[in-house]
């Protein structure tokens, strides 16, 4: 399965850099993500909860980056086990091009599994992986474009304050 897209973001190229190798922004950016750790240098381990179907696992596995080219591109490799459900490897080339509105993130997936989820069918599995694909990099635009503007959102009231909170303390780890 092969997926590419891009994203317009309202943030410089070396914030949405930032934001890429950031465990805490990863782990909140991915769908169903139960814990994320590590580093970039020696790439993340994470723990993601999907329903693909009928079928729901528990995913863990890592992912590595190569290929960085700071602040325009890096490739993602990962692979998940989940189990009795089989499992998913992949990887992503994202490319990071200044934008009059801030920076366009371009990225081309190439994903496969294996075990049960691969007995799904094609048509199932490609249409959960556009849906990943498209909630994480909708969630990370979000995370991203919240921190540049953060303090605008600090007035907000319930739960959004405490989310402007949040992306304000990344955005304040960043320029620190």
């Amino acid at each position: 399965m092969q997926l590419t897209d891009s994203r317009d973001i309202a943030a410089a190229p070396e914030v949405v850099w930032a934001a890429l190798l950031d465990a805490d922004v990863l782990k909140e950016c991915v769908p169903g993500c139960q814990e994320m750790t590590g580093s970039p240098e020696e790439g993340f381990e994470a723990v993601v909860v999907q329903k693909v179907g009928p079928v729901k696992a528990t995913f863990k596995g890592q992912v590595t980056l190569s290929e960085l080219n700071e602040p325009n591109s890096l490739v993602l490799t990962g692979e998940g086990k989940g189990g009795a459900a089989g499992f998913a490897k992949g990887g992503a080339s994202v490319t990071l091009t200044p934008s009059e509105t801030g920076t366009t993130l371009s990225y081309d997936v190439e994903a496969k599994v294996g075990g049960k989820l691969a007995q799904l069918g094609s048509r199932i599995i490609d249409g959960f992986a556009k849906k990943m694909a498209d909630q994480f990099f909708t969630r990370f635009q979000e995370v991203v474009e919240g921190a540049g503007a953060a303090g605008e959102d600090a007035g907000a009231g319930g739960g959004e304050s405490a989310a402007a909170g949040e992306k304000k303390g990344w955005f304040k780890r960043f320029v620190s």
